[in-house]
């Protein structure tokens, strides 16, 4: 059984995000489909989101490799794989 490990961060109060929250960024960095920062990235979510929260959800983001993330700067780079373009034979009744 494998242990995941996600970076270390040492805050004196760690923030743990909501699933609507993670929902909310990914949503976000999708639409952008441009290299932005942190800070761009949190101007343009719908609702504030305290800069810890926002971390930990982008380090659980790079972990799942969704996003890129490095020296600050943020580019979604998840292409989901369509189950139906694998069964072009099966038909749906």
């Amino acid at each position: 059984m494998a242990l995941i490990q996600i970076r270390k961060r040492n805050y004196a109060e760690q923030r743990s995000p909501t699933l609507n929250t993670v929902l909310m960024v990914e949503e976000t960095l999708q639409r952008a489909e441009v290299v932005m920062t942190v800070a761009e990235l949190r101007r343009r979510l719908p609702k504030q989101v305290m800069h810890q929260t926002l971390v930990a959800i982008l380090d659980y983001l790079d972990f799942s490799g969704k996003i890129t993330y490095h020296d600050n700067r943020v580019l979604w780079t998840f292409k989901p794989k369509s189950r139906l373009k694998e069964t072009r034979g099966l038909r749906v009744r």
